[in-house]
């Protein structure tokens, strides 16, 4: 018989770290992935009961690779935590064209191949949990980082539609939809720094507690902070017309 653990994604730093300190703490079994084997290996060391496997899941294969290993350690997956992700910011046709694939494919591509992965086996155990780590972003266009904020509105349509697809079979499914946070995610995506966003920065651990609470009660969509909830819902005050300018305004 198998070993349930909770794969925790993107598990190097930001989120992924108080994602594997919130669940070490709750006494799970942890599976860690990132690139990062050193940065990994700290995280493991201090939340304790749990093992790495350093990877890049924007490769080919890599999902399928890893479910191997788990599936040779003798584990399978009670919760995933779908974290990992980066964003560029920049002009659509001025960025690097194959690092934007990559971000389709980690941000899409292997958070849906690990979904995928993962559910049948919960739908067999009746019993399991997924969260999808989208973000505000995810509600409206945005020039300027156009590519992200499309990876991201697929996260949470998709996450929306298996939450009401596997609801029946006992299993949660949530979207995380942050705004701004105090990781290293600007620094990756290239922001320069922007007082109106730094103002507004959440801080990990926040985002993180509102994310595990809001799936442990199932919510289909968890979006942590007011101000984010306005932002979240500023589709249904403004055209998409004035919603893109604003955007385009705040990445200059």
């Amino acid at each position: 018989m198998s070993s349930p653990v909770t794969l925790i994604t993107g598990a190097s730093a930001g989120l992924g770290v108080d994602f594997a300190r919130e669940y070490a703490a709750r006494g799970h079994r942890l599976v860690l992935v990132a690139r990062r084997e050193d940065r990994l290996q700290e995280v493991a060391d201090e939340v304790g009961n749990a093992r790495i496997v350093a990877m890049d899941l924007s490769e080919k294969d890599a999902v399928a690779l890893l479910m191997t290993q788990l599936h040779m350690a003798g584990e399978h997956v009670d919760v995933l935590i779908n974290n990992a992700g980066f964003g560029l910011v920049g002009r659509f046709h001025e960025l690097d064209g194959e690092r934007q694939r990559q971000m389709i494919d980690l941000n899409i591509g292997a958070l849906t191949d690990l979904a995928h992965a993962c559910l049948g086996g919960m739908v067999e155990r009746g019993r399991g949990e997924i969260m999808n780590v989208a973000s505000v972003a995810s509600f409206q266009p945005g020039p300027g980082m156009a590519v992200y904020f499309a990876t991201k509105a697929y996260v949470l349509s998709f996450s929306e539609a298996l939450h009401e697809e596997v609801k029946p079979h006992g299993i949660k499914v949530s979207a995380l939809c942050p705004g701004p946070t105090s990781t290293e995610f600007g620094k990756v995506a290239g922001f320069g720094g922007n007082k109106a966003v730094d103002n507004l920065a959440a801080k990990s651990i926040d985002v993180v507690k509102a994310g595990i609470a809001g799936l442990d009660a199932n919510k289909a969509v968890v979006v942590p902070g007011m101000t984010n909830k306005m932002s979240a819902q500023a589709h249904r005050i403004f055209p998409r017309s004035t919603l893109r300018k604003i955007v385009n305004l705040i990445k200059k």
